[in-house]
């Protein structure tokens, strides 16, 4: 829910900031107070281009910042994931406008305005007069429709057929590419085989061939110097070993007649048998080097071949196996085309079946759930003054002769990513009309209140989040205005509401209400928002129906259409 929304030098406003309730909040005040500006605010923080105009006059800047928490849902988490996001169950949305720029940030992380959209859309779902946002979006009636009818399970199978059948068919159509330059392709690859073959790279052979070049090179050295050290160590009159015999024999005297000189013994006798470990060491490796001018020029010549080999195909000998193992597997491919494309065809051809299978499934439990939506919808739309009115859920499948979908010899339909359906909500007002869409509804009441229906039939479903009206009560009065504020009351029970409104039917009903004015001070305009409690409460919304004029008799009918939600 949105918990917090902070407002600093946007418009009118210096800085406002407001701590939001679940349920039904709603916010009223007179025309030009800034209801309006607020929600052109909150607009900000659902990724809204920004003008500089925005900017209080005299600022250089104007920021508005959301706090979010009990973010759980899980498409807001992956996506968070998909943009490098830490995902949190707690969101900040933050818009910084100057003059010129604005910058975005989700919770202090820099982030573009198309992806604070996406978040945003996840989080917020704003409804004005004329600018119904989600449900006038046919993309997501699918959406809703298979929420509604729990359908998670049979759209995830679907999809899962989809992904390898559309992996399947990728893979078909690479093969016919490279089977239409398979002339050129399949010279070119044998050449490279042939080539690479012909070395027959091994990384454990090049090191083992770097290592006997360093020797070879360094024979006389390390000739000479092994030698120097076996005569220095053993060898030569008073070598090191003698010494240290000499030494300890003398300790060894020592100790026995005092026992403090047994660890110097002891590391002494020690000393003497690495230094003759040593010595054998390096006369057993002196006897072994080997002077070999014609082994080390034909190891010289098989890393020159080793290198071309790198610098052609990946820099490194690794790189140049892993080469010949994908072109391997490509020139096989070419060589046995058809083989390997009869065998491919009837993957495709098993894996199509499935796939027709589950969007058969689908779309019959879609038309089922359909109906529900239908009665129900109808069911809701009645108490709010539209007894003729009812939802058609239209279904539309296209035919294609090369369609995945195949449901007999002579039907077949496009596979979209989430089924054969395309769905769209349509309505009939009145009898005798026809069903037309929902952008095609003419009265913004009647909007107002199709849009109350079908949000209380789905308002269980995870995919609509925070909901916000700014005055789609236009166009309704009286008892209908009444089933109005009881159908936002009902749907605060499912998501926070935030509601801007100038009806007392609605103003009453809600959990917590908020007064909008605009005050002059210091000789400039401002705007300010309070929380109402008790008498304040009651004393605005005696105002919404009655006028500036409010009377005692006025707060009691107010007070009376707060505690009972009925008109006096």
């Amino acid at each position: 829910m949105l918990r917090t929304l902070h407002i600093r030098d946007y418009a009118l406003i210096e800085s406002l900031e407001v701590d939001f309730d679940s349920g039904l909040n709603v916010l009223t005040g007179e025309t030009g107070a800034g209801k309006s500006i607020i929600i052109g605010a909150l607009k900000m923080i659902l990724g809204e281009r920004a003008r500089s105009g925005v900017i209080r006059t005299g600022s250089r800047r104007a920021v508005i910042e959301g706090f979010f928490d009990e973010v759980t849902m899980p498409g807001v988490q992956v996506l968070l994931a998909e943009c490098g996001l830490e995902p949190s169950s707690h969101l900040i949305l933050r818009r910084d406008i100057a003059s010129g720029y604005s910058r975005a940030f989700i919770n202090d992380t820099p982030a573009t305005l198309p992806v604070m959209r996406a978040v945003a859309a996840h989080l917020i779902d704003l409804h004005g007069q004329h600018e119904h946002q989600s449900l006038l979006r046919t993309e997501t009636h699918l959406v809703l429709l298979d929420y509604f009818g729990s359908l998670s399970g049979l759209r995830a199978d679907y999809e899962r057929h989809y992904a390898t059948m559309a992996s399947l068919m990728e893979r078909r159509a690479d093969m016919e590419r490279q089977q239409r330059q398979t002339r050129a392709l399949k010279e070119r690859l044998a050449y490279e085989i042939r080539e690479i073959d012909a070395i027959a790279p091994d990384v454990e052979e090049e090191q083992a061939l770097v290592d006997e070049q360093r020797r070879l090179e360094n024979a006389e050295r390390l000739y000479s110097t092994t030698a120097s050290l076996h005569e220095m160590l053993y060898a030569k009159e008073s070598a090191t070993a003698d010494e240290l015999i000499i030494a300890r024999n003398a300790l060894q005297s020592l100790a026995r007649i005092d026992k403090v000189f047994d660890a110097a013994y002891d590391e002494i006798r020690t000393a003497q048998i690495v230094v003759t470990d040593v010595a054998a060491l390096l006369q057993d490796y002196n006897a072994r080097i080997e002077f070999n001018p014609v082994r080390l020029d034909a190891i010289r010549g098989r890393l020159g071949e080793l290198d071309n080999l790198k610098r052609k195909y990946g820099g490194t000998t690794e790189s140049v196996v892993e080469y010949r193992a994908k072109i391997g597997g490509q020139h096989d491919l070419l060589v046995n085309y058809r083989k390997s494309m009869d065998a491919l065809q009837q993957r495709i051809q098993d894996q199509q079946a499935l796939l027709s299978e589950a969007a058969l499934r689908l779309s019959n439990k879609r038309h089922e759930a359909a109906e529900h939506v239908e009665h129900s919808v109808a069911a809701a739309l009645r108490p709010l003054g539209m007894p003729a009115a009812r939802l058609v859920v239209r279904f539309e499948r296209r035919a294609d002769p090369e369609g995945w979908i195949r449901l007999s010899e002579t039907e077949r339909y496009r596979a979209f990513r989430h089924g054969m359906d395309r769905v769209e909500f349509r309505m009939v007002t009145n009898h005798g009309e026809p069903a037309r869409s929902l952008r095609r509804v003419a009265s913004g009441g009647e909007i107002s209140r199709i849009m109350l229906a079908l949000k209380t039939v789905l308002a269980k479903s995870e995919s609509l989040p925070i909901l916000v009206f700014d005055e789609i009560d236009s166009g309704v009065s009286g008892s209908i205005a009444r089933k109005v504020g009881e159908c936002m009351a009902a749907l605060g029970r499912y998501h926070q509401i935030i509601a801007i409104t100038h009806l007392p039917q609605i103003a009453a009903l809600g959990q917590a209400h908020f007064a909008v004015d605009k005050r002059v001070e210091g000789g400039r305009a401002s705007t300010h928002i309070r929380r109402l409690t008790g008498d304040e409460r009651a004393e605005h919304v005696a105002r919404l129906f009655s006028g500036s004029e409010v009377t005692d008799a006025m707060r009691a009918s107010a007070r009376e259409l707060m505690e009972t939600g009925e008109l006096p």
